[in-house]
């Protein structure tokens, strides 16, 4: 081989030629190519992904920059699957080819799946949907928050069943973007609005159903946040029963569609009327017994005192004293009925055996010199003697 040494051409003429080359080439243009991330950089100040796709046997750099990268939907991680679609170019300085990337999708799964599960875990890690930090719903609300379209159908949804089930609570309605680019930083202002006044209980953030993207608002990482943030309890509303949203998890309670919302925050008010008539009587009842009680205690501490007061005492110590003098006056007669019976008896006793019992029946009793003579060797010749009768005595002489 011969080298002519003036037909010779620089390194960046060859890489330049290349360039050209393949920018003509118009099946390198707008291609569709499937592989496995690997060395993923999210430069944070450019906002430009930098990467290699790679297959078993081969690889290939590729760059996508941040005007294509805000707009995909999950975070790329090495060893995850994707389709990218782009345009194939040489990077002149290096000598080097690679992809220019303008879209990329999940080989196998939804992009947006992908990003609702990735967000879903990092918030969980972060303890987002937590159930010890959940608020719970006032029982009673009487003022009700709604962060919704105001012309949308979710609205009058709430609207038809508070005015039946709970017409005592006022509707606060804060018009919100629920659908669209600008609908995340909507949702957030309104729920940084409504905090500003204190006498709103409890909010309810939806709207109707629609497509995965049509909710996507409600997928937003701010907006969780936001929901986490909120010093009122918030209940999610949003689409149909079987759809979920990062805004579900995050909010105080989630119900299935507004219209549960609307259920779910107010209690029925033939119900609470019931509550309340059961309420009165329990409390009628209560109340009777409490005072019936009180009253109890009332009159035993009336007793009471009324016994340890001193006129009581001294009434009581009177009758005592009466009843003694009584039982005294009783006793003292019966005492003295007792003794003159004893005496009478005793004065029978001596009687039927005093001597002069028996003068009665005609004898006599002598006395000489004051003492009765029993035989006649008591007295002598001229002595004089006392002779006593029933009736009388005389006095003689003895010759």
């Amino acid at each position: 081989m011969v080298i002519i040494v003036e037909n010779a051409i620089t390194v960046s003429q060859l890489n330049r030629y290349i360039k050209a080359v393949l920018s003509a080439d118009s099946n390198l243009k707008g291609i569709c190519l499937k592989g496995e991330i690997s060395n993923f950089t999210d430069h944070k100040k450019t906002g430009h992904f930098y990467f290699t796709l790679k297959d078993n046997s081969s690889s290939i750099r590729a760059i996508m920059f941040n005007g294509y990268a805000s707009k995909v939907k999950f975070a790329p991680e090495n060893g995850m699957n994707v389709v990218v679609s782009g345009n194939v170019q040489v990077f002149e300085r290096d000598g080097t080819y690679q992809i220019y990337c303008e879209t990329m999708e999940p080989d196998g799964i939804g992009a947006l799946y992908l990003a609702f599960e990735q967000l879903k875990e990092k918030l969980a890690k972060e303890g987002l949907f937590a159930p010890e930090h959940k608020k719970p719903l006032p029982a009673m609300p009487m003022k009700i928050g709604v962060l919704t379209a105001k012309t949308g159908a979710a609205l009058q949804d709430i609207i038809n069943i508070l005015s039946r089930r709970y017409p005592l609570a006022t509707l606060v309605l804060v018009p919100t973007l629920v659908q669209g680019e600008n609908a995340p930083k909507s949702i957030i202002h309104s729920l940084k609005l409504v905090q500003q006044y204190d006498d709103i209980d409890v909010l309810i953030l939806g709207r109707g159903g629609g497509s995965i993207e049509d909710l996507w608002a409600f997928n937003d990482e701010e907006v969780a946040r936001e929901i986490y943030r909120c010093t009122i309890p918030v209940i999610s509303a949003v689409g149909h029963e079987i759809d979920y949203t990062i805004a579900d998890f995050a909010a105080d309670m989630r119900a299935p569609t507004p219209s549960a919302a609307a259920e779910l925050v107010a209690p029925d008010c033939s119900v609470v009327l019931q509550q309340i008539e059961g309420t009165e009587n329990l409390l009628q009842r209560y109340t009777v017994n409490h005072l019936q009680n009180k009253f109890n205690q009332l009159k035993s501490v009336v007793d009471r005192l009324k016994l340890m007061s001193p006129s009581l005492s001294i009434a009581n110590n009177r009758n005592t004293l009466e009843h003694l003098n009584k039982r005294l006056d009783a006793a003292f007669s019966t005492s003295i009925e007792e003794k003159d019976k004893r005496l009478l008896k005793s004065v029978e006793v001596l009687e039927a055996l005093s001597p002069l019992k028996v003068l009665t029946r005609g004898y006599s009793i002598t006395f000489a010199e004051d003492k009765i003579v029993t035989t006649v060797e008591n007295v002598t010749s001229g002595m004089t003697v006392l002779t006593r009768l029933k009736d009388g005595e005389f006095r003689s002489k003895v010759v």
